[in-house]
C-alpha cells in the first residue's frame, strides 16, 4: 500500500479496543481517506498512557504530512493533554468513533486539534484473522476504586442479540474459525435489555444459531456475575472452549474490599473449583494487581497462593499503577521498588504455572487451530509450535512432544 493509500491503525488496550480499531480502518476507508492514522488509546495504566502518547509522537514524525485521529479512552479522560501533542488534527470521542458518519469529513463530533452498528471484525478482517472479535457489549456499571476505564466509556450497553448473531454468521462465513464475545464487563451483559438475556443464555443462542461455528471464546469474566446458564454452556457445550479469563486481581479479602471489588477470594477458589468439577480440562487465566495500596506482604502472600488454589496457568501481572481521580490513587501508596519486587516474583510463579501445564500436556493428541508462522492454539488456547508452516484457518490433530517453557511443540507426522 503506498502512502497515497494509507489509513494505518495503532491499537493499545483491551480486546474490545482491537475490535473498535478494526471498525475504524474500515470505515475511515469507505469515507474516503487515504493518509491517515488513527490511534486508539488505553487508559487501563500509566504505562498504556504513557505509549499511547509515544505512538502519537512517532506517527506525526514519520507521517508528517498525513492526517492523524486519536481516540480511545486515554484521550477521553485526559482531552486537554493530548490535545497538547504535536500534529493531532482530530480527537474523536468513544461514543462516536464507531458510527459511519463521524468518518467522512471527521468533523461530526470530534474536537478540531490546530496542529502545533454492532461493532466486530467485519467479513474481510476474517480472511486475514483466524480469530474472530464480536464485541457484545461496552461501558462498565461498576466503580472499581483503581480504574478509570467507566470514565472513558460510560455506563454497561448491550448490543441485541440478534446483531451478535448475525455478525458472527458473517465471521464464520468469511473463514473465522474462532469467535471471541469480547466487552468490557460482558458478566453484565442483557442487563439493560428488555427481555434480560443473560450472557449464558447469549452463549447458547449463538451456537445453536451458528451450527458451522468450530469455537466460541469469552473475554474477561468476572466470577461473581456468571450467571447459571454460563455455568451450564461451559460444563456442556463443547464448542465453548475449555479457556477462561478471569478478573481476580488480587487473593486477599480486605485488598478486594479496598478495591470495591464484588468476590471475595473463597468465591474465586469456589468458582474455579466447581467449574473444573464440570469440565476437567478447562484452563483458566487471569489478571492480578501487584502492590495496591496498603498491600502487605501477607496480603501479597495471598494472592500468590491464590494462582495455586485456583491453579491458574496464564497470569497477567499488573504492577499497581495509580490512575488520576481515582480513589486508590489517595490511598496510602506501596514503594515502587516493592511493587516492582512482588510483580516479579508474581511473574516467576506465573512462569511455573505455565510450565506444570506445558508438562502435563506431553504425549497427548490435541486439536490445534493453526495460526501464522507455524504456530496456533489448542481448544484451552495454548499455543502450540507446528513442524511445518501450514496456511492459517486450519484445525489440525497433532500429538504433542514436549515444551520450549513457552510454547507446546508438536511432533512430526509419520509419513
Amino acid at each position: 500500500m503506498t502512502n497515497a493509500a494509507r489509513v494505518d491503525v495503532v491499537t493499545f488496550g483491551c480486546r474490545l479496543n482491537i475490535v473498535e480499531s478494526e471498525a475504524m480502518r474500515r470505515q475511515a476507508l469507505a469515507a474516503g481517506h487515504r493518509d491517515l492514522t488513527i490511534v486508539n488509546t488505553c487508559a487501563v495504566t500509566a504505562e498504556a498512557a504513557r505509549q499511547g502518547r509515544q505512538a502519537i509522537r512517532r506517527a506525526y514524525k514519520e507521517h508528517p504530512g498525513g492526517r492523524l485521529v486519536v481516540t480511545g479512552c486515554a484521550a477521553e479522560i485526559d482531552r486537554a493533554g493530548f490535545a497538547a501533542l504535536p500534529g493531532i488534527d482530530r480527537l474523536l470521542p468513544n461514543a462516536t468513533k464507531e458510527k459511519d458518519e463521524s468518518w467522512p469529513s471527521l468533523d461530526n463530533g470530534a474536537e478540531r486539534v490546530p496542529k502545533i452498528s454492532a461493532p466486530g471484525f467485519g467479513p474481510e478482517a476474517a480472511n486475514q484473522h483466524t480469530r474472530g472479535f464480536v464485541e457484545i457489549q461496552n461501558g462498565c456499571d461498576h466503580r472499581c476504586t483503581f480504574c478509570v476505564i467507566p470514565f472513558g466509556r460510560g455506563a454497561s450497553r448491550s448490543v441485541p442479540i440478534a446483531q451478535i448473531i448475525d455478525r458472527v454468521k458473517e465471521l464464520v462465513a468469511a473463514g473465522a474459525r474462532d469467535v471471541v464475545l469480547t466487552g468490557v464487563d460482558i458478566t453484565s451483559y442483557g442487563d439493560d435489555l428488555d427481555d434480560r438475556i443473560s450472557l449464558g443464555t447469549l452463549v447458547t443462542r449463538v451456537l445453536r444459531a451458528v451450527p458451522d461455528l468450530p469455537r466460541l471464546r469469552l473475554s474477561s469474566l468476572d466470577c461473581i456475575e456468571a450467571d447459571p446458564a454460563l455455568r451450564d454452556a461451559i460444563g456442556t457445550e463443547a464448542r465453548l472452549m475449555p479457556h477462561l479469563h478471569l478478573s481476580l486481581q488480587s487473593g486477599s479479602d480486605l485488598i478486594l474490599k479496598r478495591m470495591k471489588r464484588r468476590h471475595g477470594r473463597e468465591d474465586a477458589i469456589a468458582f474455579c473449583t466447581d467449574l473444573r468439577r464440570l469440565r476437567p480440562e478447562l484452563v483458566f487465566g487471569a489478571d492480578l494487581i501487584a502492590g495496591f495500596p496498603t498491600e502487605t506482604e501477607a496480603m501479597f502472600a495471598e494472592t500468590m497462593e491464590l494462582v495455586e488454589a485456583c491453579n491458574v496457568t496464564h497470569v497477567h501481572v499488573f504492577p499497581f499503577s495509580p490512575r488520576p481521580n481515582t480513589p486508590a490513587a489517595r490511598m496510602p501508596q506501596v514503594a515502587g521498588d516493592v511493587t516492582r519486587d512482588r510483580a516479579q516474583r508474581l511473574r516467576a510463579l506465573a512462569e511455573r504455572q505455565l510450565r506444570s501445564h506445558l508438562a502435563g500436556q506431553t504425549g497427548r493428541r490435541l486439536t490445534v487451530l493453526t495460526e501464522r508462522n507455524g504456530k496456533g492454539r489448542s481448544e484451552d488456547f495454548t499455543l502450540v509450535r507446528l513442524p511445518d508452516n501450514p496456511p492459517p484457518g486450519q484445525l489440525h490433530s497433532v500429538v504433542i512432544s514436549g515444551h520450549d517453557d513457552r510454547s507446546l511443540i508438536a511432533a512430526a507426522e509419520a509419513a
